[in-house]
Formats: C-alpha cells, sequence, structure tokens
C-alpha cells in the first residue's frame, strides 16, 4: 500500500492534465504517490491524453474512464473506489490546487493522525465571482443543514484517512455529496490554509445548473430539515389563515363589509403556490428514493487502466 493516493476528476482538462502530471511525477513522498485520474465523459481529448499517460508512466496511474458524465462528487467516489493509499487527496485538474502544496497537506495530516480528514482553506480564493457566489451560498446552507463545525470551509481540496475513506464507500446512492458524507462519519476534522492559483487553462466548469444541482444534493440528500421547515411553514400560515377568517367573519357581521375579492385571490395565490412548493419539495425526496429503489448506479466504469493492464 502506497502512502498517498491523489485523486483528479477530470472534466475538460486535456489541456492541463499532462502537465500536472508530469508535475505531481517530481513530488517526494515517503512510502510512494500514485496518480487516480477519472474522467468524468469529457467531450474533449482528456480520454486519450489520459491513456497516453498511462503508456509512457511518469508515476503509478490508474485511469478511469466513466461511461457519462455523473458529476463531480460522483466522479470522486470512483477514484476513490480505485485508490488503494494510506491518505487520498483529492484537487482539481486545472492548477488551481497548486502541487507543491499537496507534499505540505499530506505532511499536515500525518504529523496529526487524530485527523481523519484535513480541510484545506484559502488565503485568497482565486475562483470566478460565481464560482465564490455559488461557493459561499453552499457554505451558508451547510451551516444550517448539515451542522458543520463552526467557520470550516468545505474545500474540495482534502485530504482524508484510508479509515474515513473506507467509510465514505459504504454509501452506495446514486446522489453522493462527499462533505456530507463525512460530516456525518466524522468529527474529527482539522484544518490546514494553503495557497490557491489563478486557472490556468480554460473556464470553469461550474455553471449554474451544477450548482443548483449540488445544493439539492446537499439540501435533500442529507438533511430532513427541509421538511421541518415546510411543516413550519405549514402551520404558521394555518394559523395566519385562521386568524384572517375570525377578522373577515367579524368584519361582514358586525360591521356588515361586502368581502374584498382581491384580497382573497391575493391570499389563494399566496397559500396555491406555498402548497404547489412544498408538494414539489416532498416530490423531490420520494423521487429520489424511487431513483434509489429503481438501482439507478453511483457511477459506470467503461474502462479502467493501470500500469498492470
Amino acid at each position: 500500500m502506497k502512502t498517498l493516493s491523489i485523486v483528479i476528476p477530470v472534466y475538460n482538462g486535456a489541456g492541463s492534465i499532462e502537465r500536472l502530471t508530469h508535475e505531481l511525477a517530481r513530488l517526494n513522498v515517503d512510502g510512494g504517490v500514485e496518480l487516480v485520474l477519472v474522467n468524468d465523459c469529457s467531450p474533449d481529448d482528456s480520454w486519450e491524453v489520459i491513456q497516453r499517460l498511462v503508456k509512457e508512466r511518469p508515476m503509478p496511474i490508474v485511469a478511469v474512464d466513466l461511461a457519462r458524465n455523473f458529476g463531480e462528487h460522483n466522479a470522486v467516489m470512483a477514484g476513490y473506489a480505485a485508490s488503494s493509499g494510506k491518505f487520498i487527496i483529492n484537487i482539481d485538474d486545472d492548477f488551481q490546487n497548486p502541487p507543491g502544496e499537496v507534499v505540505k497537506l499530506l505532511g499536515y495530516a500525518q504529523a496529526h493522525p487524530e485527523f481523519d480528514v484535513v480541510y484545506t482553506k484559502y488565503a485568497r480564493k482565486r475562483h470566478g465571482f460565481f464560482r465564490n457566489l455559488g461557493s459561499r451560498f453552499n457554505d451558508r446552507v451547510a451551516n444550517f443543514l448539515l451542522d458543520k463545525p463552526k467557520g470550516l470551509y468545505l474545500s474540495s481540496f482534502r485530504c482524508v484517512n484510508r479509515f474515513l475513506c473506507d467509510g465514505i464507500l459504504e454509501y452506495t446512492g446514486p446522489y453522493p455529496y462527499i462533505d456530507g458524507i463525512i460530516l456525518e462519519r466524522t468529527q474529527r476534522i482539522g484544518t490546514l490554509e494553503v495557497m490557491h492559483a489563478p486557472r490556468k487553462e480554460g473556464r470553469s466548469g461550474y455553471t449554474l445548473r451544477k450548482l443548483i444541482r449540488l445544493w439539492l444534493f446537499m439540501f435533500v440528500n442529507f438533511s430532513v430539515m427541509p421538511l421541518r421547515v415546510a411543516s413550519a411553514i405549514g402551520f404558521i400560515f394555518s394559523l395566519s389563515g385562521f386568524v384572517l377568517a375570525l377578522y373577515v367573519v367579524y368584519e361582514s357581521i358586525v360591521r356588515g363589509n361586502p368581502p374584498g375579492w382581491a384580497s382573497i385571490s391575493a391570499g389563494i395565490l399566496v397559500f396555491g403556490g406555498i402548497q404547489l412548493l412544498m408538494l414539489g419539495l416532498i416530490g423531490e425526496y420520494l423521487g429520489r428514493l424511487f431513483m434509489m429503489q429503481k438501482g439507478k448506479p453511483q457511477y459506470v466504469v467503461r474502462t479502467k487502466l493501470d500500469q498492470g493492464s
């Protein structure tokens, strides 16, 4: 078993993954290091570049090609499953996590065996405005839903030990949110400040659609808080409706004022909209249960290569 496995989900990384691999190959890690490259059905030539790297063997490489685009967290789960190291670090394929910081993070994790996971925090984040805004929003939601420790930044540049990695892999559902799985399985969490570099190749793969999808993973898969909020809102509006009904009766009988059709219509629209929203939320839970029950896969591996292939 090697000391370190570096897991990289690759999407539109043809222009950067080769250079990144050669820089990682120069890292000096006692006990050895392996690289796990997971091609998330990238539309560019990423898989061809990865296959060439496996043949060139600049370092021990395990290459996984997914049958379709499953998303970053699913791809990382596939990488964790293919890894064999005592510690597993996952980084992006865009050089925003400098390779030299990998050794720093590993050294900190080895020096603090009391931590099952070490998250990184950035002295200065170099994401674009939209990605930073989405990250801040997800961070606030995680505080509310996941009982996240105060001040913890849920960075994708993290190091987990083999114990926690095996625990993460026990989750076999089709909608993984890795940080949610981690927070369900351990409270032994450390943090380390690292550098964050500007993106060198292409544009961020995070779109509004993908950020909403990630938020839903967290919102629906790892908490029943939304249902409790829906119940609370329903109770508040039911109580408000009862009070309003008493007021309407009072106005009609005591004062003889005619009913206000505008206010009644507005009330119906508001309450009807809220009911539809809550039904949609419940439907999201039921839909995900259905997809899990029918066996929707977390990921599908088309090809797996390593230097023994």
